[in-house]
Order: structure tokens, then sequence, then C-alpha cells
């Protein structure tokens, strides 16, 4: 497992944009080989979505040949409404970069049987070939995707009801009415996500703080379902330094001294600009 620690929100941001460039880009992806990535929505993604969409204006990389299958939907919800996760991805993401429609998939909250939907995403993942690289978001309880405290450690996709606190944090959302906050939504399980061949969970600011100190130095329960990534081969936590008032001195003194190791991972920036379609070349960003 690695801990990567940023002094900021945007720096953290840009180093997750820019592992999951190189990680497309090392791929090499083609008609006939996509990458498959995992996308998680709320504001901690904002910032990386919108590097990403930089690297993708300036030449440097396509999504063409990616798929993404996102973490969850709210039921009931209609898709062209504003808060919809399909209004959120379409428009802090999808519109401003290269991907066909057809490769982005997200659970359908209105579908007229739910649990069929679920089986069906699933089914998506595995004719996908798996998730390469499964980025996620956590709530202040812990929660992976709408995995609430309690949930399986080895859930799949399915229908959840969601907790007090996560409506509460989301009725920013909606005007501050919780009568409008959904109460119910569509999600991958932990065991979905962990079946990836790589996870990369972002936690910025002082409210996660607690959060990630469970996921990093106690051991693994499902009442904080994050904790589950401790026994994932390819785990990066990616965070900035308010994320981390809850760790142990040693725990932060220790991680930040492999960030000569961590930052090698992002420097080289890898680019595709220069190289012809299907030309993945390894040329470095100016």
């Amino acid at each position: 497992m690695r801990l990567v620690i940023l002094d900021n929100y945007d720096l953290a941001s840009e180093w997750a944009a820019k592992y999951i460039c190189n990680r497309i880009i090392q791929f090499k992806p083609g008609k006939d080989r996509y990458f498959t990535l995992g996308l998680p929505t709320g504001s901690t993604p904002l910032g990386c979505y919108k590097k990403l969409i930089e690297y993708h204006k300036n030449g440097f990389l396509s999504f063409k040949y990616v798929k993404t299958f996102n973490m969850d939907e709210y039921v009931g919800l209609p898709r062209q409404h504003p808060e919809s996760y399909h209004s959120y991805m379409w428009n802090n993401f999808f519109k401003h970069i290269d991907i066909d429609p057809n490769n982005a998939h997200i659970l359908d909250g209105n579908a007229a049987d739910l649990q069929a939907e679920c089986d069906a995403f699933e089914d998506k993942i595995k004719e996908a070939g798996g998730i390469d690289l499964f980025v996620g978001g956590i709530g202040p309880d812990g929660h992976i995707a709408f995995n609430e405290p309690g949930s399986s450690l080895v859930s799949r996709t399915r229908l959840k009801t969601l907790a007090m606190d996560t409506i509460l944090a989301n009725a920013k959302y909606f005007d501050g009415d919780l009568s409008k906050v959904p109460t119910m939504a569509l999600t991958v399980g932990v065991g979905t996500v962990m079946d990836a061949r790589e996870v990369m969970i972002l936690i910025t600011g002082a409210h996660k703080a607690f959060a990630l100190y469970k996921a990093i130095e106690e051991g693994v329960n499902h009442m904080w379902t994050v904790s589950a990534f401790q026994q994932h081969p390819r785990t990066i936590f990616v965070c900035d330094e308010d994320a981390t008032l809850e760790l142990r001195v040693k725990t932060v003194k220790y991680f930040k001294g492999l960030m000569h190791v961590h930052n090698k991972l992002v420097d080289p920036l890898y680019s595709m600009k220069e190289g012809t379609e299907g030309d993945w070349s390894k040329i470095l960003l100016e």
C-alpha cells in the first residue's frame, strides 16, 4: 500500500491526474485493447478531472480507447437532473474529452428492475476484461462509493439505503433541503472495487482525516469500508496535508520519506502529443 501526501488539494489532484495519464499511456491502448477506468463523483475528484481535461485539450492524452465505469448513481433521480451522477460526469468530464459515449458506463437508477441493472453492470465489467484502475473517493465515515458503514467487504453491485450522515452531507447539492435528497442508490460493491487490478483513493480535507486514520492505521473493519483496501495488492491513497491530521507523526514521516519513490510514478509525465494514432510514444511534457 502506498500513501502519497501532497501539500494541498490542488497538488493532490494534479498528482492523481498525472498518475492516471501515465497509466493509460503506458498501457498502450488501441482498438483491440481498451484501458478500463473506474471513476467516482463528488467534490474531491473535480480537480483531478480538470487536470485530465487540460491534458486532453493540450493533446497529451486521448480517451478514445478508454472504457469507464462509474461507482454509483442515485435511485429515482431523473438522468437529466443537475445533481444526477450522469449529469455530473457529462458536465464535469465526459463532454470535455474524446471518449465514445458508448464506452462510458453509469448505473441507471431509474431502471425497471434495479437488481437486473446491477447484475448487468457487473457483467459489463467482466466483458471489458475487468477494471485496470479504479479511482475512488470516500465520505467522512470512510464509505467507498455508497458502501455505507456495515456493508459487506465482499459485496457486489447492488441497491443500498443511504445513511443519514450521507444524506446530510449531500443536502448541500439539493439546496439544503433534506426532502429532496435521494435516500437510495445503486453502487458498486467493495468486492467489485477490490477486483480491480489497481485502486487509487483520493482523500482530502480535515473532515476526512479520521477516515484516513481508520483506513491506514487501524485494522480492516466493515464499519469503515475504505479500510478493506489494506488487503488489496495495489492500493494508492492520495491525500493532502489536512487529511493527515489524525495520523501519527511517525506514520506521516514514514510515507513522506517515500515520496522520492512515489514521484517516479508521475515524473516523467508521458505524452502522446506527437505520436500518430496508435503510436503511444513516450514523449515528455515540456
